[in-house]
């Protein structure tokens, strides 16, 4: 068996994959089957893209149906259903507040801003309706989508079965912080991932885990954030407030069967904080952990769990 290791450019940042096959293994072909699986989310998806699917969406008016395309339907109603069960901490229908503080395609705008702060806003579980069955989807009222919290997710699940589709059943799949593993190495180990120390001025690990066909995604505050007068603000949103969260965990870890959701819940479990995203996740069985600054807390978990 033959180690490969590959990667490229995606969603600003690069996917890569691991993974061991024979040495006559169909390297480009496979390669670019996974490239071109993770550039089809980033072209229905991204907010970045004028062109994209999404922006289609967010451009109708309220009350029409648009017709999309599976997959973003797919992400779509994940993140309903994710919004609902987090009560709300994850939401799609921030793409306004994302945008007026800078975090999206444009410059922070201190009028955007304003107007963010002061909308008055339903979860986007209560405004998007989705036709699955027909291919389309219908906004009730006027909102903004972003899926920059769970598509990430999506897209290493698609290169994980872009994977599978040329016969890898055993490697680990990544884009930036978010990874799946499938199967085990050749020597019976599992996957070796990283939870990193959250930490502004070095790259360190925290604590390792080992994963088997599991996936894992960590949200924080200490990579992605501006400075509004002298004070940090992380990219993450507060729903409620339609701002970056004031007192945020530095960073949440989330393992679960598909890196979809364990993006997204990683995403809401940073809304929640430790108090009331603890008590969710002993709740759901969700296997999460908490660090703070300098400390770090956490639930029990099978690593090794489907």
């Amino acid at each position: 068996m033959t180690r490969y290791a590959m990667n490229g450019p995606t969603m600003g940042t690069r996917w890569s994959a691991l993974f061991h096959m024979p040495s006559d293994f169909d390297v480009h072909r496979t390669r670019k089957a996974m490239a071109d699986a993770v550039t089809e989310v980033d072209k229905q998806m991204s907010t970045w893209r004028p062109e994209s699917d999404l922006n289609r969406l967010n451009a109708a008016k309220p009350g029409g149906w648009v017709s999309l395309p599976d997959r973003l339907l797919t992400v779509l109603g994940a993140g309903l259903e994710i919004g609902q069960a987090s009560g709300g901490a994850f939401d799609i229908g921030m793409g306004d507040a994302i945008t007026a503080w800078g975090f999206g395609p444009a410059d922070a705008s201190e009028d955007r801003i304003k107007t963010a702060r002061l909308a008055r806003r339903s979860p986007a579980h209560d405004v998007l309706e989705l036709d699955k069955a027909a291919g389309r989807a219908c906004k009730h009222s006027e909102m903004c989508f972003d899926l920059n919290g769970i598509a990430k997710g999506y897209g290493v699940d698609q290169l994980t079965e872009a994977a599978r589709q040329h016969g890898i059943e055993a490697g680990l799949f990544s884009i930036d912080g978010e990874l799946r593993a499938l199967g085990t190495q050749p020597d019976g180990r599992g996957w070796t991932v990283a939870v990193e120390m959250p930490n502004l001025e070095t790259r360190a690990a925290h604590s390792m885990l080992v994963l088997e066909d599991a996936a894992v995604a960590t949200s924080g505050d200490y990579r992605h954030w501006i400075d509004v007068g002298g004070r940090r603000l992380s990219h993450t949103m507060d729903p409620r407030l339609g701002m970056p969260l004031r007192h945020p965990p530095a960073s949440v870890t989330v393992i679960a069967c598909d890196c979809m959701s364990a993006d997204a819940w990683a995403t809401a479990m940073m809304v929640l904080g430790e108090v009331r995203g603890l008590a969710l996740a002993e709740t759901l069985g969700l296997p999460v952990l908490f660090l703070k600054h300098g400390q770090s807390k956490g639930i029990g978990c099978d690593l090794f769990a489907r």
